[in-house]
C-alpha cells in the first residue's frame, strides 16, 4: 500500500473520531457485537487460515485464539457500559462543596501492529479494547501469516467502514510508512528489535505506545516440586504452538538434585502428549519459515542434546528438544529460543538462581514449580517479570480480570479487560465545584486565620 493510501485513511479516521460518532456506548457495544457475530460466521476460515500459516490444529486454534477472543468480547460486552461511566471518587475537605469523579475517554486514533505467532488473537484482542474504549482503528497484521491476515481483512471489512477500522497488510514498507503517520496509540506485539524501531519513531511525535515484548523466560522447579506434573505443565507451555509463544517457558532452571528425575518425566510426557515421534503427528505444528527454522536449528548444540532435535526442513518442523548441562555462555541462552528448544540449567541454591535471573533483562513471564509456600514468596517478592504461574504455565494471560503486560525490556504497559480499556482511554480527573458557597481563605490577602484554617486541611 502506498504512502499516499496509508494517509488517506488515517485522515479518514480522524475526521470521523472528531465527529463524535464512536463516543456513545452503545456504537462501541454494537461494534463488538457485529465484530463477534462475524468471527462465529468465519470460524471455520479463521482455523483452516490458522492451519496454513502454522500448522496449528483445530483444538489449538480455538483453545489458544478464537476461544479466548470470543471470551475477550463477551467479557467487555458485559463491562463496557460500567467502565464508560463516570467513576465517583472521594473529595478531600480542603475542597468541599464539591463532586470529584473520572471519566475515561477514548485516545482517537490508534495503530495496532500484530505478530505472526497468534496472528488471530493478537490482532483481534487489543482490537477489541480499543473499541470497546471508543477510539477508531488501523490494524497491521504480520505478512508472515498471509492467510490469517487475508481472514482478518474479510472479517473486519465486513463489520466496519475504513473510516473506523481499517486493515493494513504488507510487510516493512507498509510499517514505515504507518510508523511515518501521527496516532493517538501505537500498540506493538512483537520482537525487542522491531520494538524498539516502533518507539523511535513513536518519540518523534510523543506518541504514547504499548509494547508487547519478550524475553526469555524462566521456569524454576525446586526440590519439593510434584515433578510428573511440572514436567506435564512445562511440556504444555513449552511446545504449544512449537514454542513460539511470547510467554513459553524458555529455560528451566533447577535444583540439582532433581535435575534427572525432571529429565526423565519431560521425556515421558513428549512421548504422552506428542506421541514417540512428534513429527508424525498431525496435531503438531510447524515453525513460520524457514529462517526462524534455521536459526532455531543453530541453538541445538548436539553434544548437549538428550531427547529430540529431529529436523524435516521441507515441512519446517523440529521436534520437542531436550538440552541439559546449559550454561549462560551457551548460544541458546543469548537469545530468546521461540521455538521447541528447552536448556535445562541447575542451581545449588534458590539465592544463587534468583542472583543470575536478576542480572539479566526482565522477563515478560516467570514460573515457579514448588510447594513450599516460603520460596514461592521469596521468588515473587525478589525478581521482578511481567506476570507468570506458580505450579502452571502460561495460563495467566488467558484472563480478562487480570492485565497482561512485560516490565523493562519485556515491554511496557498491559491490556485485556478492564486494563485495555484503560490502555485505549484517558481518564480524566474532574472536580465540579458548586456555586453557592466559595470559602475565602484561598485567595489573598491572607489573614492569620484562613492560614490556620489551611493548616487544619492539609496536613
Amino acid at each position: 500500500m502506498k504512502p499516499e493510501e496509508i494517509h488517506k485513511i488515517v485522515s479518514a479516521q480522524r475526521t470521523y473520531f472528531a465527529s463524535g460518532a464512536t463516543l456513545p456506548v452503545s456504537i462501541r457495544l454494537d461494534a463488538l457485537r457485529r465484530l463477534k457475530a462475524a468471527i462465529l460466521r468465519h470460524e471455520s476460515d479463521i482455523l483452516q487460515a490458522l492451519y496454513q500459516d502454522l500448522g496449528k490444529s483445530s483444538e489449538e486454534s480455538y483453545l489458544c485464539e478464537i476461544g479466548m477472543v470470543l471470551d475477550e468480547l463477551s467479557f467487555m460486552l458485559r463491562h463496557t457500559s460500567h467502565y464508560a461511566k463516570e467513576q465517583r471518587v472521594c473529595t478531600p475537605l480542603a475542597q468541599c462543596v464539591s463532586r470529584s469523579y473520572t471519566k475515561s475517554s477514548p485516545l482517537g486514533v490508534v495503530l495496532i501492529m500484530s505478530p505472526w505467532n497468534y496472528p488471530f488473537l493478537l490482532t483481534i484482542d487489543p482490537l477489541i479494547d480499543a473499541l470497546s474504549a471508543g477510539n477508531t482503528a488501523i490494524v497491521k497484521p504480520s505478512a508472515y501469516s498471509p492467510c490469517t491476515s487475508e481472514v482478518i481483512q474479510t472479517i473486519l471489512s465486513e463489520c466496519f467502514a475504513p473510516h473506523y477500522v481499517a486493515v493494513v497488510t504488507g510487510g516493512r514498507e507498509e510499517n514505515r510508512h504507518l510508523l511515518d503517520e501521527s496516532f493517538d496509540h501505537i500498540f506493538f506485539t512483537g520482537s525487542q528489535t522491531v520494538g524498539k524501531e516502533v518507539l523511535r519513531h513513536a518519540a518523534e511525535r510523543l506518541t504514547p505506545c504499548t509494547l508487547e515484548l519478550g524475553g526469555k523466560s524462566p521456569v524454576i522447579v525446586d526440590s519439593t516440586a510434584k515433578i510428573n506434573l511440572a514436567a506435564r505443565r512445562i511440556v504444555f507451555g513449552k511446545f504449544l504452538n512449537c514454542g513460539q509463544t511470547c510467554v513459553a517457558p524458555d529455560y528451566i532452571y533447577c535444583d540439582a538434585r532433581i535435575r534427572d528425575d525432571l529429565v526423565k518425566a519431560l521425556m515421558r510426557e513428549i512421548r504422552r502428549q506428542f506421541g514417540a515421534d512428534a513429527l508424525s503427528n498431525p496435531k503438531y505444528g510447524k515453525i513460520i519459515n524457514k529462517k526462524h527454522m534455521e536459526r532455531i536449528s543453530r541453538l541445538i548444540d548436539r553434544n548437549k542434546l538428550v531427547y529430540g532435535g529431529k529436523c524435516k526442513p521441507e515441512q519446517r518442523q523440529i521436534s520437542p528438544t531436550i538440552l541439559t548441562e546449559v550454561t549462560w555462555d551457551d548460544p541458546v541462552m543469548q537469545e530468546e529460543i521461540f521455538g521447541p528448544v528447552l536448556p535445562i540449567l541447575t542451581y545449588h541454591t534458590i539465592d544463587e538462581a534468583l542472583t543470575a535471573i536478576n542480572a539479566h533483562p526482565h522477563p515478560l513471564a516467570l514460573y515457579i514449580f514448588s510447594e513450599n509456600k516460603r520460596t514461592i514468596r521469596h521468588i515473587t517478592e525478589t525478581c521482578l517479570f511481567g506476570g507468570g504461574c506458580i505450579n502452571d504455565t502460561i495460563i495467566h494471560l488467558a484472563t480478562p480480570h487480570m492485565g497482561f503486560g512485560g516490565v523493562g525490556a519485556s515491554g511496557m504497559g498491559a491490556y485485556h479487560g478492564k486494563t485495555g480499556f484503560q490502555t485505549f482511554s484517558h481518564s480524566k480527573s474532574i472536580v465540579d465545584k458548586k456555586t453557592w458557597l466559595d470559602l475565602p481563605m484561598r485567595y489573598q490577602p491572607y489573614h492569620k486565620l484562613y492560614t490556620r484554617l489551611i493548616r487544619l486541611f492539609l496536613r
